[in-house]
C-alpha cells in the first residue's frame, strides 16, 4: 500500500510562508513515527556564506550547498528554511508551534538528509518584536519526527462538549485524500459511543451526538476517555477529557460550578538542566512544583509551550492559560505582523484544541492602549472566538489610577469589554512603592466579569537574607506576598491569581551584578531548584483557599 510521508517539526518557530505547506497533523504523539531527535551537526554562518559559492554568485535556491544535517546561524530562533535531499521544502517564521511538510516524493531508499537553516534575529515587525524580557533561545528545541500515513488518512479532528449542551459531543473530523461519501467511524467505548459519518467533498464530517452519563473532566477527577477515530485504512487514538467552561457575571464555571484559580506563571525553561524546557521530564518537574505549591491552574507565558505541558496537565487535572506572543509593543499597523500573530494563534489552537486542561486563550501581554492596538487585538479576539467557541479569551492588561486617584486602581481599557476574563498585571510594592503600600490601595472594577491577577511579585535572590524592607532579600519577597494577598482578597470579583513566577529564568535585561546576573529573580524557586520563603506563604494561602472554596 502506498504511503504518504510527512516531516513534522516542532521547533520554537511558527510556519508563515508563501510556500506550499501541509495543514498541521493532529495528534502526532500517537501516530507511527520515526524520531529524528538527538545530536545534530551544525555550522555557524553569520554571513550566510552557505547561500553562495566562492565567487559570491547565488546558488539556485531550490538546491542547498550545506552538507551538514543541521545548519545553524550565529543568531537562532525566529526564521528557518528547510531543505530535504537538496530540495527546499519551505520557510517558517516566528512563534513556538509545530509545522509539517509532505516529503513523499523526495524520500530516497538510503542516505536521506535534512538541512535546517535557522536565524534568531528579532525583527521590529516580528511577533514578538525586538523588546522582550526573556532569553532568546534558538535552534531545534522540540521534537522532529517523520510520520507515515495511508493515502487516505485522518488529518485533523476537534471533539469537545457542545457549548450549548453539556450532554452532546460536537466538532468535526477531517480526512485527507478522501472522496465525498467516504465513511469515518468515531468510537468512545466507555461512553457507549459508536458513530459513523460520511465526509463531504472536502473530506470533512461534522460531529454532534448525544452521549449519556458523561464523566466530566474536572480538577478532582481529570477523567480522560479513549477516543478512536477510524477509516478503512487508518486509525488514530487519543485521550480526551470532556468538560465545559464559561463565565457568568463574576464567576468562572467549570462544569457549571464556580471555581477559584490557584495559579502560577511559568516560563519554558528546564529548571535543573538549564536551557529551553522541552522534555516530558521538564514538564513533570515544573508541574509537580506547581502542584506542591497548591495550584490547580498555570499560566504558560509568554508564548506557546511544548505539548508535553498541556498533555500532562490533562492527566493531572490542572487548568491552563495559553498565550500568543503579542508582547509589549509590536508593529500594530503592519498587516504582515497581524497575519503572523493570527497564524501563531491558529497553530496553537490547532495543536491543543482537544486538551481539556486548556481553558483560556490569551491574546497578549501588557500592550499599551491605542486605536491601532485595539483593532489588532479585536481582530485576534474575533478570530479566536470563531475558531474555538468552547473556551474563554483573555489578555494580561494593565491597571491604572481611578479618576486620577492613585489610592484607587481600576482597569480602563477598551479590550476589557471584549475579554471573557478580566486579567491584569500589577506590581504594587515592587515597581510601585514598598509592600505596605498594598494596605492603602483599593480597587474599583466596573466590569461585571471574573477578575484574575495575571502577575504580581518581587525579585529575590535565593539565600540572600535581610530585613523585610531590604530589596532582593527573601524576606522582602515574602513580605510582599503577605501584603499583596491580603490586598487582593478585598477585590470582590477576584476569581484567581497567577503570580510571577514559579522559577527564576534567564533574561538579558536583568543585569544587576551579584543579584540578577542575567536572571529574572522573581521566581518562588531558584534556578538551582531551591524554594524561597515566599513559596511557603503562597502555599499556605492556597491551602486555605482550597478548604474555603472546595476546588
Amino acid at each position: 500500500m502506498h504511503k504518504w510521508i510527512y516531516l513534522a517539526l516542532a521547533f520554537n518557530f511558527y510556519t508563515f510562508s508563501s510556500f506550499a505547506q501541509t495543514a498541521l497533523l493532529q495528534n502526532v504523539y500517537n501516530r507511527p513515527v520515526t524520531s529524528l531527535n538527538g545530536e545534530w551537526r551544525y555550522i555557524v554562518d553569520p554571513y550566510e556564506n552557505g547561500y553562495y559559492n566562492y565567487r559570491y554568485e547565488p546558488f539556485d535556491q531550490q538546491e542547498t550547498p550545506w552538507s551538514s544535517a543541521f545548519f545553524l546561524n550565529s543568531k537562532v530562533q525566529d526564521s528557518t528554511e528547510l531543505y530535504f535531499n537538496g530540495k527546499k521544502l519551505g520557510e517558517h517564521i516566528g512563534g513556538f508551534t509545530p509545522f509539517n511538510f509532505e516529503i513523499t516524493s523526495l524520500i530516497e531508499d538510503e542516505e536521506n538528509f535534512l538541512v535546517v537553516k535557522v536565524d534568531n534575529k528579532r525583527l521590529k515587525e516580528g511577533v514578538p518584536t525586538l523588546n522582550t524580557d526573556w532569553w532568546n533561545y534558538g535552534g531545534i528545541t522540540r521534537d522532529v519526527k517523520i510520520i507515515e500515513t495511508k493515502p487516505v488518512f485522518i488529518a485533523d479532528y476537534f471533539l469537545q462538549l457542545a457549548p450549548d449542551d453539556r450532554e452532546k459531543i460536537a466538532g468535526y473530523i477531517q480526512l485527507d485524500g478522501a472522496s465525498a461519501g467516504e465513511q469515518v467511524h468515531l468510537s468512545i467505548s466507555k461512553l457507549g459511543v459508536e458513530y459513523t459519518a460520511e465526509v463531504d467533498a472536502n473530506g470533512l464530517a461534522a460531529i454532534k451526538l448525544k452521549a449519556e452519563d458523561i464523566r466530566y473532566w474536572s480538577l478532582d477527577d481529570p477523567h480522560l476517555y479513549q477516543v478512536t477515530i477510524a477509516t478503512d485504512l487508518d486509525v488514530v487514538i487519543d485521550e480526551i477529557g470532556f468538560r465545559s467552561i464559561r463565565t457568568e457575571g463574576s464567576n468562572i464555571l467549570l462544569n457549571d460550578k464556580s471555581i477559584y484559580l490557584r495559579g502560577i506563571s511559568i516560563h519554558e525553561e528546564s529548571p535543573i538542566r538549564g536551557g529551553r524546557g522541552y522534555t516530558l521530564e521538564d514538564a513533570q518537574q515544573l508541574l509537580s512544583w506547581a502542584k506542591e505549591l497548591g495550584c490547580n491552574y498555570v499560566r504558560l507565558a509568554h508564548y506557546p509551550h511544548n505539548e508535553h505541558m498541556v498533555r500532562l496537565a490533562d492527566q493531572l487535572g490542572m487548568l491552563v492559560w495559553e498565550e500568543n506572543p503579542v508582547y509589549w509593543t509590536i508593529d500594530w499597523e503592519n498587516a504582515d505582523t497581524y497575519q503572523n500573530a493570527e497564524n501563531q494563534l491558529a497553530e496553537l489552537i490547532a495543536r491543543d484544541k482537544n486538551r481539556a486542561s486548556v481553558i483560556i486563550w490569551s491574546m497578549a501581554n501588557e500592550t499599551p492602549n491605542s486605536l491601532a492596538r485595539n483593532r489588532f487585538l479585536g481582530k485576534l479576539a474575533n478570530f479566536t472566538k470563531a475558531t474555538d467557541p468552547t473556551r474563554l479569551i483573555s489578555a494580561a492588561l494593565e491597571q491604572k489610577d481611578y479618576q486620577g486617584n492613585p489610592a484607587i486602581r481600576t482597569i480602563s481599557d477598551p479590550f476589557a469589554d471584549i475579554v471573557d476574563v478580566l486579567s491584569f498585571n500589577q506590581y504594587i510594592g515592587w515597581y510601585d512603592g514598598l509592600p505596605e503600600k498594598c494596605q492603602t490601595i483599593t480597587w474599583h472594577i466596573e466590569q461585571d466579569k471574573p477578575v484574575m491577577i495575571s502577575e504580581f511579585g518581587a525579585g529575590a535572590k535565593q539565600g540572600f537574607h535581610g530585613t523585610k524592607h531590604a530589596r532582593w532579600t527573601e524576606e522582602y519577597q515574602e513580605y510582599l506576598y503577605e501584603e499583596t494577598l491580603q490586598m487582593l482578597d478585598k477585590v470582590e470579583q477576584i476569581r484567581g491569581i497567577s503570580p510571577w513566577i514559579l522559577v527564576d529564568f534567564r533574561s538579558p535585561r536583568r543585569v544587576l551584578p551579584d543579584i540578577q546576573d542575567g536572571w529574572n529573580r522573581k521566581g518562588l524557586i531558584s534556578n538551582e531548584g531551591n524554594k524561597k520563603k515566599a513559596f511557603f506563604v503562597l502555599q499556605q494561602y492556597y491551602e486555605e483557599k482550597a478548604k474555603a472554596t472546595r476546588n
